[in-house]
C-alpha cells in the first residue's frame, strides 16, 4: 500500500488533474494506493474570504461562491463522462448549503470557529468528489469521506486526532475496501459529535501520513509543485538545488523554519512507525524527489537553510530576575494560555534576559498580557517594561551531521558579518542539529543567499557591482567584465554580476544582474539619478559581496565612499581624490573600512595597472622601511614629453594625449603636477607617513597664465600662445643630451614633484611612451631598488587595474 498526496496546485485545473490521475494509474498498477487531495488552487482562501465578506455584504460573499462554482462544475464538464448528471447534482446540493451557511452568516452576524471550520470543509468535500468520479471513468477507484474515518476533539480550526479511534476506522475500512484506488478530502476531520472539525495548518499532508501510518504503509508521497524539499527557498536563493535524502528531523527542523513543501506535524505519525516520505513533483513526475527516512545518505554537513519572516522578539529583562525561580515559568503559561506560538527561545546564562519570538501578529497581544503578568516586578523596577521588536525574521541552518564538524556557527556568522546581517539574538540545541539567529527581516534574502554561498557554493563566489562612471574607463571596464565573464566562473569560481550602472544622469539596475552587451541601452532610458538616490537604491538591493566601483575623477562621488563602507559594501576607485584629501579623511576611510570589515581599494590610484599599491603594501606589512621613493607617475606626462621636440607643437601633443585617453577630462590637472602630486603623496602615506597635499613641493612647468585658465579652451589657447616657452624648456634639456620627465620624489618624509632632465644613464631615461616607473628604496633595497615599470595610462589598463581589485576582493 501507498499513500499519495496532492496538493492544491497540483489540482488547480483539468489539466492539471488529468496529470493527477495519470501518476495515480502508474502507482496502482502494482500497489493499492489511497489519494489524499486538497481544495482546487485557492478554494479554501476563497471560501474563508467569502465567509468573512457574508457579514457584511451578501451579495459579495455570493460572487465568490459563483466564481468557486465555476471552476468545479468546468472540471467536471471536462473530466467525467459516465455519471456527470449524478456528480453535478452532488456538487449543486453541496454549493445549495455552502450558500445557506453564508446568508446564515449574514443573517446572524456571527461567524464561529464551528462555522469557519464548516465552511472552509467544503474545499475538500468538493474536490475529492470531483476527482474520485473523474478516476472512476477508467480507473478501479472508490471516494471515501475523510470526516468518516478521522476522528478529533472539540477544537474545530485545529483539532488533535484521536489516534485510537481514527486508526481503527481507518483500519476496519480499508480491510473490506477491494478497489486498487481510494479518493479522500484531505483536511477534514469530525469530532465525537459527527460535527465537521479541520486538522489546521499543513491539514491535507497531516491527513495523508494519518492514513499511511494506520495502514503501515510502504511509502507516503507528498505530490506537489517543486521537485523535493530544497537547500534552501529556490524562489530566494535562485543557486539552491534538491535535496535527493534528508533524514526524518532534518525534514522537520527545516519545515518548522519555514520550508512550506512539508509541515511539522506531516511527519509525526509515518515518524513513529518508520515509513518514509518521498515529495515528489506532480508536473516532473521522473524526477526523484526528496527522500526522507531514518537513514539518509549524508553528502554535506548542513542539508538545508530555511527562514520565517514577520517574527517579533520579546524580551523579558531586568536584574531582579538573577537568581529568582518562577520567570520563565510565567512567561510561558502567559503564553500558552493566550495560546501565542513561541518559535524562538533563548536565555542568557546570567539570567538576566529572556528573549522569546513570536509572529509579528501576536506582539502588541503578548506584550499587552505579560505587562499585566510582571506588573509588581516592573512597578517595583525589578524588571524592565516588556520590549518588542519588530520587522525580524528567524534564519536556521539545519543538519544532523553538524556536530561532526568544528567551526560550522563560527563560519555562519562570520558570513553574516562580512555582509553586515545583524544578529539580534542566536539559538542552537544541544543536539547540534539546528543553529537559528534572530536578523532583520529585510536582510532575510541577503543571508539565505551569503549562507547558501558559504555552505553549498563553496568553489563559487558571487560578487554584485554597482559601477559608477561609464565614460573611457568604465566602458572599457564592464568590456572586460563581460568578456572575462565566463572565465571567471570556470576557472577561478568567481560569478561577478553588474546590479547597478549610472552616469551623471541616469541609473539602471537589476538585481539578477544587467545584461553588459546592452547596458548603453538600458541606461539610456533609466531612472533619473543622484549620489543619494544611486547610494540609497544600492542598499535596498542588499545584495551579499556588494562592491561599489568609482570611474570617475569626481569630488563628490569620492565623498560619498564612507556611507558605502559603514554599510559594509566594499569600494574600489580609480578616483584620487578621496586617498589625496585630508591626511584625517584618508584615515577614517581606512578605518571605517577595517570596522564594517568592507575592502577599500584604489590600486589604480597611481601607475593604472601597474601593482605599485599592492607591492608597496606587501613590503610594509612584510616589515620593510621605505628611504626613498623616485617615480614617472604620469602616464600623461611621460607621453607628452617623449612626443615633443623642435618639430611639433606642445599644443597638439597635449590634444593628441587627451584624445588617446592618457589625461584627466581636464588635461590640466595632469599638466600642473595636481595629479603626480596626488600619487605620491598617496604612497607617502602608504608608506605610513602623514602628509598632506600641500605638504608636497609642486615645482610647475606651466605658465601662469595657463594654471589660471578656467576651462580647457582656454587652457589649449594659453598653451598655444605660450608655445615658445615650451621649446625652450626642451631645447634645454636637448642642450644636455638629456630627456625630460615628470619626477615625483619622496625621501624621509619629504616629497616633491616637478619637471627634470633626466642623463642617458639613469633608469628613467628609456621610458616610452605612456609608461609609468617606481624605484622603491628599503631597508632590504637600499641600493639597487625594486623597480616598478610598465603602461601606466589609458582607459584599458586603468580598468584592468579596478577588474584586479575587484578579484582580490572575491580572495579575501
Amino acid at each position: 500500500m501507498k499513500v499519495l498526496k496532492f496538493g492544491g496546485s497540483s489540482v488547480a485545473n483539468s489539466e492539471k488533474i488529468k496529470q493527477v490521475l495519470s501518476i495515480v494509474a502508474n502507482a496502482s498498477e502494482k500497489n493499492k494506493v489511497a489519494v489524499v487531495v486538497s481544495a482546487f488552487g485557492k478554494t479554501t482562501d476563497q471560501l474563508l474570504a467569502g465567509a468573512n465578506g457574508a457579514l457584511e455584504d451578501i451579495t459579495a460573499a455570493k460572487e465568490i461562491l459563483n466564481s468557486i462554482n465555476e471552476l468545479h462544475f468546468q472540471v467536471i464538464e471536462d473530466l467525467i463522462i459516465k455519471n456527470k448528471k449524478e456528480v453535478k447534482q452532488e456538487i449543486t446540493l453541496l454549493f445549495n448549503r455552502l450558500q445557506s451557511i453564508y446568508e446564515g452568516v449574514y443573517l446572524l452576524q456571527e461567524l464561529s470557529d464551528k462555522t469557519l471550520a464548516k465552511v472552509s470543509s467544503f474545499g475538500e468535500r468538493l474536490s475529492s468528489y470531483i476527482i474520485a468520479n473523474a478516476a472512476k471513468e477508467t480507473l478501479d477507484a472508490i471516494h471515501k469521506e475523510s470526516r468518516d474515518l478521522i476522528v478529533t476533539n472539540d477544537e474545530y480550526l485545529n483539532a488533535q486526532v484521536n489516534f485510537d479511534i481514527t486508526n481503527k476506522n481507518i483500519s476496519t475500512f480499508f480491510d473490506n475496501n477491494t478497489h486498487q484506488i481510494t479518493l479522500l478530502g484531505g483536511f477534514i476531520s469530525s469530532n465525537a459529535n459527527g460535527e465537521t472539525t479541520t486538522l489546521g495548518r499543513g491539514g491535507s499532508d497531516f491527513t495523508a501520513s494519518i492514513y499511511a501510518a494506520a495502514l503501515n504503509a510502504d511509502e507516503l508521497q507528498i505530490w506537489t509543485d517543486v521537485s523535493g524539499m530544497y537547500t534552501a527557498n529556490p524562489r530566494v536563493v535562485k543557486q539552491a538545488f534538491p535535496i535527493s535524502e534528508i533524514s526524518y528531523e532534518e525534514a522537520m527542523e527545516l519545515s518548522h523554519f519555514g520550508a512550506k513543501v512539508l509541515y511539522p506535524p506531516t511527519i509525526q505519525p509515518s515518524l513513529r512507525k518508520n515509513i518514509p516520505i518521498r515529495i515528489k513533483n506532480t508536473f516532473d513526475p521522473e524526477n526523484l524527489g526528496t527522500l526522507i527516512s531514518n537513514n539518509p545518505e549524508n553528502e554535506h554537513e548542513v542539508k538545508g537553510i530555511s527562514h520565517i519572516e514577520d517574527i517579533s522578539l520579546i524580551t523579558l529583562e531586568g536584574g531582579g530576575m538573577i537568581g529568582i525561580p518562577g520567570f520563565s515559568k510565567r512567561l510561558f503559561e502567559t503564553l500558552s494560555v493566550a495560546k501565542i506560538n513561541v518559535v524562538f527561545i533563548t536565555q542568557a546564562s546570567s539570567e538576566h534576559s529572556i528573549c522569546v519570538g513570536v509572529y509579528e501578529n501576536d506582539a502588541q497581544k503578548a506584550k499587552t498580557l505579560l505587562d499585566a503578568t510582571f506588573s509588581i516586578e516592573i512597578a517595583s523596577k525589578k524588571i524592565k517594561p516588556i520590549s518588542v521588536e519588530n520587522d525580524l525574521a528567524i534564519i536556521a541552518v539545519v543538519g544532523e551531521s553538524m556536530k561532526n564538524y568544528q567551526g560550522l556557527s563560527g563560519q555562519m556568522f562570520s558570513a553574516l558579518g562580512k555582509n553586515n546581517v545583524n544578529v539580534r539574538a542566536i539559538a542552537q540545541g544541544s543536539s547540534e542539529k539546528n543553529i537559528s539567529a534572530v536578523i532583520n527581516k529585510s536582510d532575510a534574502k541577503k543571508a539565505l543567499n551569503t549562507l547558501h554561498e558559504q555552505f553549498f557554493e563553496e568553489k563559487t563566489k558571487q560578487l554584485n557591482l554597482f559601477v559608477t562612471g561609464v565614460g573611457n574607463v568604465g566602458e572599457r571596464f564592464l568590456a572586460q567584465i563581460d568578456q572575462q565573464k565566463k572565465f571567471l566562473k570556470e576557472n577561478l569560481k568567481l560569478n561577478i554580476r553588474v546590479i547597478g550602472i549610472s552616469n551623471s544622469r541616469k541609473m539602471v539596475f537589476d538585481n539578477s544582474g544587467i545584461n553588459l552587451k546592452k547596458w548603453k541601452e538600458l541606461l539610456a532610458n533609466g531612472a533619473p539619478t543622484s549620489l543619494d538616490h544611486f547610494h540609497k537604491k544600492v542598499k535596498e538591493c542588499n545584495q551579499r559581496n556588494s562592491v561599489f566601483i568609482d570611474n570617475t575623477a569626481n569630488q563628490q562621488v569620492s565623498e560619498v565612499y564612507e556611507r558605502y563602507l559603514r554599510d559594509s559594501i566594499s569600494v574600489v576607485t580609480c578616483n584620487k581624490i578621496a586617498c589625496a584629501s585630508s591626511f584625517d579623511n584618508y584615515k577614517k576611510l581606512k578605518e571605517v573600512s577595517r570596522k564594517y570589515n568592507a575592502s577599500f581599494l584604489f590600486e589604480t590610484n597611481v601607475g593604472a595597472g601597474l601593482p605599485i599599491i599592492d607591492t608597496l603594501k606587501n613590503l610594509v606589512n612584510s616589515g620593510d622601511q621605505i628611504h626613498k621613493i623616485q617615480a614617472v607617475l604620469s602616464g600623461s606626462l611621460n607621453f607628452v614629453f617623449n612626443n615633443f621636440d623642435e618639430n611639433t607643437t606642445f599644443h597638439d601633443v597635449v590634444a593628441q594625449a587627451q584624445a588617446e585617453g592618457f589625461t584627466e577630462p581636464d588635461p590640466k590637472i595632469d599638466l600642473s603636477g595636481v595629479d603626480v602630486a596626488r600619487k605620491i603623496l598617496i604612497l607617502a602615506r602608504e608608506s605610513g607617513y602623514q602628509l598632506e597635499l600641500d605638504d608636497i613641493k609642486n615645482n610647475a612647468f606651466l605658465p601662469k597664465e595657463s594654471l589660471d585658465t578656467k576651462n580647457n579652451d582656454d587652457f589649449y589657447a594659453s598653451l598655444t600662445k605660450n608655445e615658445n616657452h615650451f621649446q625652450d624648456i626642451y631645447k634645454n634639456a636637448n642642450s644636455k643630451e638629456c630627456r625630460l620627465k615628470y619626477v615625483a620624489e619622496f625621501v624621509n618624509g619629504a616629497a616633491n614633484v616637478g619637471l627634470q632632465h633626466i642623463a642617458a644613464n639613469h633608469p628613467f631615461y628609456n621610458l616610452e611612451g605612456s609608461d609609468n616607473i617606481v624605484l622603491f628604496f628599503t631597508e632590504r633595497y637600499p641600493e639597487n631598488p625594486l623597480i616598478i615599470k610598465g603602461a601606466g595610462a589609458g582607459a584599458d589598463v586603468t580598468a584592468s587595474g579596478i577588474f584586479a581589485d575587484v578579484i582580490r576582493i572575491a580572495n579575501q
